[in-house]
């Protein structure tokens, strides 16, 4: 696996080396253009960034990193099917990278196609077992999928390695409530909010926990 990750890289370095002689474009003109683009998005212009970056991909249309950032801005401005078309681009261009396959992991979440998503996460965790944004969204996408036992298997991986981390401890919590295991899931919500006593989410499980309560004891 090592072998072939640096002839990967070397063939994606080769690949970028090439476009860059052959390109119309300037260095300080690319330079220039992802500086545009980042400064749009700073400001929340998605449209300019995106155009600005648009200018890169007439000269790069097979590029990794054109393809990834145009896939991240797709998204973020809700345009999905640009945004998969893009990161599968990236993929294609560099298909050892982690980054597309979780920018494009992340847009099915939005869509709500888990199945996708799932895969996406499996592909990911095949290289990297431990990534730490793959298996908090696989563990998200699971839950979704009422894959209760496989998601608590993700989440009690990862609370090996980062027993305080908030976000693994709320979708251990939100699994608990599924399986309506209330006094575990009042500990677990109890915990975060020692950690982030502003957590929404923990304030809002803990008020359903003591509803949940006192209509027990009412129909006792």
């Amino acid at each position: 696996m090592k072998h072939l990750s640096r002839i990967s890289l070397i063939a994606l370095i080769v690949c970028i080396s090439t476009t860059f002689i052959y390109s119309e474009m300037s260095a300080d003109q690319i330079k220039n253009a992802y500086y545009k683009s980042y400064t749009y998005e700073k400001m929340g212009n998605y449209d300019d960034a995106i155009k600005a970056i648009k200018l890169i991909y007439k000269s790069f249309p097979d590029g990794y990193t054109v393809n990834y950032r145009l896939g991240y801005l797709y998204n973020v401005n809700q345009n999905y099917s640009n945004a998969i078309s893009h990161f599968k681009s990236a993929i294609s261009a560099s298909m050892y990278s982690i980054e597309p396959k979780l920018g494009l992991m992340l847009v099915q979440m939005t869509k709500g196609d888990y199945q996708a998503a799932e895969e996406l996460g499996h592909q990911v965790l095949s290289t990297d077992y431990y990534n730490y944004y793959a298996n908090l969204r696989l563990s998200y996408v699971l839950r979704m999928e009422k894959k209760q036992d496989l998601a608590e298997k993700v989440v009690l991986k990862m609370l090996s390695l980062y027993p305080i981390d908030i976000y693994f401890l709320l979708e251990y919590g939100l699994l608990k409530m599924n399986s309506h295991d209330y006094e575990l899931a009042y500990m677990i919500f109890s915990d975060i909010l020692i950690l982030d006593p502003e957590n929404v989410t923990a304030n809002e499980m803990l008020l359903k926990i003591n509803d949940y309560s006192k209509e027990f004891k009412k129909t006792k």
